[in-house]
């Protein structure tokens, strides 16, 4: 499950750079509701590729595989849904994007608390 390292990294660059294009470059052409719109959703993209970051960590050991399987996929889910529909909105993007951005925040949720439950069994 090194898919979760790679695409953990991968997210985690795309949230600085587009942090970075946000703070420099979108002040002057986004309203400051579509800015604070764009920053959300990029925090969030950062937040949950740390998150598929430690998944894939931990998939490293074989009696870690199937636990992890599930949250990696809600999570990886909850970017593009969340994310994805935050930045679609951010620009303008059609109204239909709203209540996609809940479906991504439960993609979210349904990942860390899979995550958790996971990890109490054994306990």
């Amino acid at each position: 499950m090194r898919i979760y390292i790679a695409l953990g990294s991968l997210f985690g660059g795309l949230a600085v750079l587009l942090g970075a294009f946000g703070a420099h470059s979108l002040k002057a052409v986004l309203t400051e509701k579509s800015l604070a719109t764009f920053t959300t959703a990029t925090q969030y993209m950062m937040y949950h590729s740390l998150a598929l970051l430690a998944v894939g960590v931990l998939s490293l050991k074989e009696e870690h595989r199937g636990k992890v399987k599930t949250p990696g996929k809600f999570f990886l889910a909850g970017i593009f849904l969340f994310s994805g529909s935050l930045y679609a909105l951010a620009f303008g993007g059609p109204k239909i994007f709203g209540p996609i951005t809940p479906l991504g925040g439960l993609c979210f949720m349904i990942g860390w608390f899979s995550l958790a439950i996971a990890y109490f069994k054994k306990v």
